[in-house]
């Protein structure tokens, strides 16, 4: 009797998990697009993040005046990260260029471009960072992810691939 209980419920199970499944919707070109946000709520999100770093570091009146020059370049960084992302929807929608020179010339170009913000960013934000006690250095770190993993878990499902994976282990890289 024990055993027909458990072959039943086991077959429940199967059943309803095939039905569950049956009405996800398939991976493809389209998989995906309804997560895309928009460029008003990336806006939103961005000063959401702000907010939020500036509310959970608390600073003093001193440490204020160091709060300006960090917003705009984070600003900045964010907007060149934007654009990037735009470029490369842009760069899937139309004919990618197949001359290799041109691929190297325009990556060295992006690649020039993050290394200026990132370093207006960085000079930006040590004053303020110098600034901080230290549960606002770690708050600081929190908040701004400067020390948030690299979500490297689904790459592989991305079609990204990184250096364990090319050897067969399709385990992070972190």
């Amino acid at each position: 009797m024990f055993n027909k209980v458990v072959m039943a419920v086991t077959a429940l199970t199967l059943l309803a998990s095939a039905a569950v499944y049956a009405q996800q919707r398939p991976a493809g070109p389209e998989f995906g697009r309804n997560a895309q946000t928009r460029v008003e709520d990336r806006a939103a999100f961005l000063d959401a993040r702000l907010a939020a770093i500036h509310a959970g570091l608390r600073l003093s009146p001193d440490q204020e005046k160091s709060w300006p020059a960090f917003e705009q370049a984070y600003r900045d960084l964010a907007a060149l990260r934007a654009q990037r992302r735009q470029a490369q929807r842009d760069g899937q929608r139309g004919s990618q260029m197949s001359d290799p020179i041109q691929r190297a010339q325009r990556g060295a170009e992006a690649l020039a471009a993050r290394s200026a913000a990132l370093k207006h960013y960085a000079d930006a934000a040590a004053p303020l960072y110098q600034s901080l006690d230290d549960n606002q250095k770690r708050r600081f770190a929190v908040l701004s992810r400067m020390q948030r993993p690299h979500n490297r878990e689904f790459a592989f499902w991305r079609g990204e691939r990184n250096e364990r994976s090319d050897r067969g282990n399709f385990s992070t890289v972190r």
